[in-house]
């Protein structure tokens, strides 16, 4: 039997590269997220009373959370670019995709609802893969603490 040189096997240290590259990418799009909001997190919460004047939200219960977005992004975002954290980060962030999913479908956003099903996508595979977070601060830590 010969070996197909075309073979379809994935080789592990790909997946490491793979999975390595898209959690940086992703905590890049995250941190920026918030970096970019930093400056004036109170008129990004009043986009979002504004947003959501004509819902059954009261403004404290949408002003509230969205003070905090930018925070989370930015926080959130910056742990997992670096991988320290990883799985706290990847679950917080699912954590905030369900809040600002719940919200974009409510007003009927769907263009945002469909691009944050992407952004959860990408939260699956990096929490389901989290076997291959080798490159990562978190494996560096746990390489040190055994040593």
């Amino acid at each position: 039997m010969s070996l197909n040189p075309f073979s379809n096997s994935l080789r592990r240290r790909d997946i490491v590269l793979a999975y390595t590259l898209l959690r940086i990418l992703l905590g890049v799009n995250y941190f920026n997220h918030g970096f970019t909001r930093m400056g004036n997190i109170p008129a990004f919460a009043q986009s979002m009373v504004d947003l959501f004047q004509n819902t059954f939200i009261p403004d404290p219960l949408v002003r509230g959370p969205a003070f905090l977005v930018p925070i989370i992004e930015l926080i959130a975002g910056g742990l997992l670019a670096v991988g320290f954290a990883t799985r706290a980060s990847l679950v917080t962030l699912f954590g905030l995709m369900i809040m600002l999913t719940y919200g974009v479908t409510l007003i009927q956003n769907w263009d945002a609802a469909s691009s944050q099903l992407i952004y959860c996508l990408v939260l699956f595979i990096l929490l389901a893969g989290s076997t291959f977070n080798v490159f990562s601060v978190d494996r560096w830590l746990a390489r040190r603490k055994k040593g």
